[in-house]
């Protein structure tokens, strides 16, 4: 999880309760200065600190992980490439896609 992530998640779990930093990091058990640089994106928590801080404010964090295929680009990440096409180019992108799956279709068993 990059900086800018923690900061935002510890600002608005802060917000959301109500709290201060400073009563946020007296709930947590650290300096009013640390939750301030991690807010500020100054510094990065680690993952320890960052749940201490969240369970302070009322909340749990929880993750998943999320297989990616190797090789292969998240569709997600073409999204801004696609935007960059004209409709033209889009319509053709779409159509490639089409006969793609069409002949995988054709040769599945």
């Amino acid at each position: 999880m990059d900086g800018g992530t923690a900061s935002r998640l510890v600002m608005e779990a802060r917000q959301r309760a109500g709290l201060s930093q400073r009563a946020l990091a007296r709930r947590a058990r650290t300096a009013q200065s640390v939750v301030a640089r991690i807010e500020s994106g100054t510094a990065s928590p680690s993952w320890r600190t960052l749940e201490r801080l969240l369970r302070g404010a009322g909340f749990t964090l929880s993750a998943t992980l999320t297989p990616r295929l190797r090789g292969h680009s998240h569709m997600l990440e073409d999204v801004p490439r696609i935007l960059r096409l004209t409709p033209e180019e889009r319509l053709n992108e779409l159509r490639n896609a089409a006969r793609f799956f069409e002949t995988a279709a054709r040769k599945s068993p």
